[in-house]
């Protein structure tokens, strides 16, 4: 087994080439599987960004790690960026275990920031269901006022954006890999001026809240929605910590089984401090999560 990722193409489309990179390739039994849903805001980031942990997983043998590119925002839109995800979960249900000794039938959904609200968009919008989802940070709602007014913090900490320069770092076609350095400023201006929903959706969610719903995992748990751990700094001034709260209660409601481990005056991203007593728990419990549900 390599510790180097093995790289497919599982996807072309309106020109843009999407990728994974597979983890923990070269076993000879079939396997779990947890793709991976990198962050950015479903503005930036690519595939690259795969947590370290995950990784260490997946090159012990214990996992099959799958990380997978998506078309970026806000050249390309929520149906898209949804459609690439369920393109990549369907290759891996129909390539996985020729290429990689995938067990189809125990695949979970992980991701941080984005990449959570992806997974957990996933747990209701993708057939057949992921046997388990991981969110770090995630948010089961789109359009609310976090992302649909201006945020206070984005404010007061970032000096005011125009538009002309938020634009500097939008392709003219769509991209699935993109640096956060370079496109940052976008994701400002959006955050200052309350325009997220719109860039992502092409509607306004407070004149046409209803094409929000089917994006917004919160409005749609049901009882056979898969287990679900919540992972939610409380001092997040990116996503609010409030967010994985209401998707804590959304999920005890419907009587999904789920955990929610809350780090007490953990940012944005906690999980770069590794060396962070709750964050050694935090990931132990991830572990433990994973085993339990894809054994």
């Amino acid at each position: 087994m390599t510790s180097e990722p093995m790289t497919c193409v599982f996807d072309v489309v309106d020109g843009c080439t999407l990728h994974t990179d597979v983890y923990g390739a070269g076993g000879s039994t079939p396997r779990p599987v947890v793709i991976y849903l990198h962050g950015g805001a479903l503005m930036m980031g690519a595939r690259q960004g795969i947590s370290t942990p995950l990784i260490e997983l997946a090159n012990a043998g214990e996992y099959v790690a799958v990380s997978v590119d998506y078309r970026l925002a806000p050249e390309s839109k929520m149906p898209d960026i949804l459609r690439d995800i369920r393109t990549a979960f369907h290759w891996v249900h129909e390539q996985g275990p020729a290429l990689f000794q995938a067990d189809t039938s125990r695949i979970a959904m992980m991701g941080h920031s984005a990449g959570g609200y992806l997974s957990l968009l996933a747990g209701h919008q993708i057939t057949p269901r992921p046997t388990a989802i991981v969110s770090y940070y995630g948010y089961g709602d789109i359009m609310g006022p976090w992302y649909s007014q201006p945020d206070p913090f984005y404010c007061a900490t970032v000096p005011a954006i125009s538009r002309e320069e938020a634009l500097e770092g939008i392709s003219p076609h769509p991209i699935s890999e993109n640096g956060h350095e370079e496109r940052g400023k976008f994701y400002h201006y959006c955050r200052q001026q309350g325009t997220w929903p719109q860039e992502v959706l092409d509607k306004d969610p407070t004149v046409e809240p209803e094409a929000f719903y089917p994006y917004c995992p919160e409005r749609n748990v049901t009882p056979d929605y898969p287990p679900t751990l919540l992972l939610h700094g409380n001092k997040d001034t990116d996503v609010p910590y409030e967010l994985s709260v209401s998707m804590a209660a959304a999920l005890q409601s419907a009587g999904v089984q789920h955990d929610f481990i809350t780090i007490d005056g953990g940012g944005h991203g906690f999980v770069s401090n590794l060396t962070d007593p709750q964050v050694i728990a935090a990931e132990a419990r991830v572990r433990e999560f994973l085993k339990e549900h894809l054994k």
